[in-house]
């Protein structure tokens, strides 16, 4: 079923996490996520999936040539690693004190700020 007001998906990842890799060429590798595409579904980690981007040369950069950056990676493909312990952890959601949704780890059952 579609939502009707607040079409913004809920994921289990936020900008600022630190994930690992589950699949793909970057494997098992870990980064801090640095910007979420909700619409796509995608995101963007420090150091993983580096693409080359050929930058002609222009008058804000009259240098121009190869740049290295991250590509996006889809959220299906990062677990959260949980703060306490650096381990991977499935997440959920939950309530808490004040009625407010908060993700928590499933491994410990701890919030997760």
């Amino acid at each position: 079923m579609e939502r009707k007001y607040n079409k913004q998906s809920k994921l289990h990842i936020k900008k600022g996490d630190n994930v690992v890799v589950l699949s793909g060429n970057d494997k098992t590798k870990t980064g801090k996520v640095l910007e979420i595409l909700t619409d796509k579904n995608r995101a963007i980690v420090e150091g993983i999936n580096m693409v080359t981007k050929h930058q002609k040369p222009s008058a804000g950069k009259p240098e121009g040539g190869i740049k290295k950056m991250e590509g996006t990676i889809h959220i299906s493909n990062l677990m959260l690693l949980e703060p306490s312990n650096g381990k991977p952890t499935r997440t959920g959601r939950k309530l808490d004190e004040k009625g407010k949704l908060q993700r928590y780890s499933k491994k410990t059952g701890e919030l997760i700020k």
